[in-house]
């Protein structure tokens, strides 16, 4: 079967479909991932063949559609009213981003002529209307738990629950939001392929009496499918990004592990653009504080232990794979993206959750639930007083609470037992190739 998965975001947004992509060819399925141009050094090292699809993470628009597509406000954690005055620009931004996301998707499913789409939660909404104009059946493979539930309220809101019926109101009304957000891409992109106008109040009334099949790539170990949930919605566990056989760690980074006991790694993924210097400041500073050696990954804000006094303690690095470099750590300082956040729990790793924005503050709470990290820094606080020594406290319970590292631990057992990309193969295969969702 020629099939295509189609998404947009950052890093840790595009990687775990790589990995799923692998398992699908291995099948004997031919398998295409469409993605933004910046992703293509990624995908051709999975040996797939990029397909085009305009989508810059970095830029503002990117940024709120993002936020948005996670369950809140295009204007982020507390931005408000997203129709203010104050966020207009914002919202401006994030709907050339979608109405351009639009276009590029159709032109990827012409190029790739598939059977089959695979649509992550950013690609979904556009997605449905080629699924419905072309007949091709269309399976979501989503990355966080957007659907309403009383279970817990959008993960983008944070991690305090409002209540069964507040969670699944604020549910629903993260809904709307992304409604509006798509409004115009979605009445252009079907004026496009020639389907009937419709409004969003009907879109939002067909899906939700035609619930697309979505099957969700994280663990039930931080997540349980919620009861709520229509029987269309599941919890299967990870897709982990692709690694090819026989990679290995670079010589001098091997060599600086080998030299002595575990370090901890702190990394911010695709946070933190512009403050490199300042947390790389911090960061080697409160892990000599720690008394721990150290890793520094350099993501997007450019981390780095060269403006500290050098030492053959700490080192930093460039992008390495997680499923590489983890399991020769003693835990990790992380943003707590969704990826980077079951990476170190797959690796059996206390962490210490630093979150910035969109979900990130909802996976900390997971973490911190499931007893595997240490309580939440906030990322502003590491520019504040005092943050050399709350950073170094949280590493040093990370390394040496030895509950922490047991119920990682346990953790990593259970995910184990889940088979994330083997149950997105089953759902393939059990679906009819005709009609659209």
């Amino acid at each position: 079967m020629k099939i295509l998965i189609a998404a947009a975001g950052s890093y840790g947004d595009i990687a775990p479909y790589t990995g799923l992509a692998a398992r699908l060819r291995a099948a004997g399925h031919v398998v295409a991932l469409a993605a933004d141009p910046s992703y293509d050094s990624l995908l051709r090292s999975a040996d797939l063949c990029p397909i085009p699809l305009p989508a810059d993470p970095r830029s503002a628009g990117g940024a709120a559609v993002g936020r948005a597509s996670a369950g809140g406000s295009a204007a982020g954690r507390g931005g408000g009213d997203v129709s203010g005055s104050g966020n207009r620009a914002l919202m401006r931004a994030a709907a050339g981003f979608v109405r351009t996301l639009g276009t590029s998707l159709a032109r990827a499913v012409a190029e790739a002529d598939p059977e089959m789409l695979l649509l992550s939660t950013t690609t979904a909404p556009l997605g449905r209307q080629l699924s419905e104009a072309l007949g091709i059946p269309a399976l979501g493979v989503a990355l966080q738990p957007a659907h309403p539930t009383g279970d817990f309220p959008p993960p983008v809101s944070g991690a305090r629950s409002l209540g069964k019926r507040g969670n699944h109101l604020a549910g629903r009304a993260a809904q709307r939001v992304v409604d509006r957000l798509y409004a115009d891409a979605v009445r252009a992109l079907r004026t496009e392929l020639g389907l009937p106008h419709t409004s969003a109040t009907a879109i939002r009334r067909a899906r939700a009496a035609t619930v697309m099949p979505v099957l969700h790539g994280f663990s039930t170990a931080l997540v349980p499918c919620p009861a709520d949930w229509p029987a269309e919605l599941k919890v299967v566990g990870n897709w982990w990004p692709f690694v090819p056989s026989g990679a290995r760690l670079p010589d001098r980074l091997a060599d600086f592990l080998a030299s002595g006991p575990p370090p901890v790694l702190i990394g911010f993924g695709s946070m933190g653009a512009g403050h490199g210097e300042r947390l790389g400041r911090t960061a080697v500073r409160a892990l000599r504080r720690a008394g721990v050696r150290g890793v520094l990954q350099a993501g997007w804000a450019g981390l780095s232990a060269d403006d500290e006094p050098p030492g053959d303690d700490m080192l930093t690095i460039g992008n390495v794979p997680h499923a590489l470099l983890l399991p020769h750590l003693a835990a990790v300082v992380h943003h707590a993206g969704a990826g980077t956040t079951a990476a170190a729990l797959r690796a059996g790793l206390p962490s210490v959750p630093v979150p910035v924005t969109a979900d990130q503050p909802f996976w900390a709470a997971r973490l911190v639930a499931a007893g595997a990290g240490t309580a939440p820094l906030p990322f502003a606080a590491l520019a504040a007083n005092g943050a050399e020594e709350r950073l170094a406290a949280a590493v040093g319970r990370a390394v040496r609470d030895a509950s922490l590292r047991a119920r990682a631990e346990a953790a990593a057992r259970h995910m184990e037992t889940e088979d994330g990309a083997g149950a997105v193969l089953a759902a393939v295969e059990e679906t009819p190739l005709v009609g659209g969702v």
